[in-house]
């Protein structure tokens, strides 16, 4: 059997101690309260209620995340299956995502209009080169909406990936022709 050796305890709180030496210096304790202070019941929380607000779990949602269920606000995904299967949809999907450009973007036609250029080369691709096209497409994409902070194209980003995961023909000729629309409809 192991002995355990456990230091003795020295006298006072070496901390503590030090603190006391320095001028200005002290514990929480010791601190006069700071200017303007803070409001009344501020710090008051027992160790149970840490990172709770002042509706306790109610803040909390799904996972123990402040705000609850909220998401981004903006207009729901572009379902993939209704853009091959419906022009009309397709039609729609263009003007919604093109009246967002007008509410949140401002001189994004060159960079549509260069994006378009790029999807209608990556639908040109062979067959075998094409998901490898639009994987990149989607990651120049990406780059765009992050440099010129275009969110509107959140959804067009989306869109892609879906495109990109289901690797059939008609999708991508699809997005070619909903991304011809937003430009179109742009100018």
């Amino acid at each position: 059997m192991r002995e355990r050796f456990l230091p003795t305890k020295i006298e006072g709180n070496m901390a503590e101690e030090q603190a006391a030496q320095q001028p200005g210096k002290g514990t929480r304790e010791n601190r006069p309260p700071r200017e303007g202070g803070r409001p009344p019941g501020h710090g008051d929380r027992g160790p149970g209620d840490r990172g709770r607000g002042p509706g306790g779990d109610r803040d909390r949602g799904p996972g123990g995340r402040p705000g609850g269920d909220r998401r981004p606000e903006g207009p729901p995904e572009i379902d993939l299956d209704k853009i091959i299967g419906d022009s009309l949809y397709l039609d729609n999907q263009a003007h919604v995502v093109v009246s967002r450009m007008r509410d949140l973007d401002s001189g994004t036609r060159s960079q549509l209009r260069r994006l378009y250029g790029a999807v209608r080369r990556a639908t040109r691709a062979p067959e075998n080169e094409r998901q490898h096209e639009f994987v990149m497409l989607r990651a120049r994409l990406a780059y765009t909406i992050a440099r010129h902070g275009l969110r509107s194209l959140d959804q067009i980003e989306r869109l892609l990936l879906q495109v990109t995961r289901k690797n059939d023909a008609r999708g991508y000729e699809r997005f070619r022709d909903l991304f011809e629309a937003i430009v179109a409809y742009n100018e």
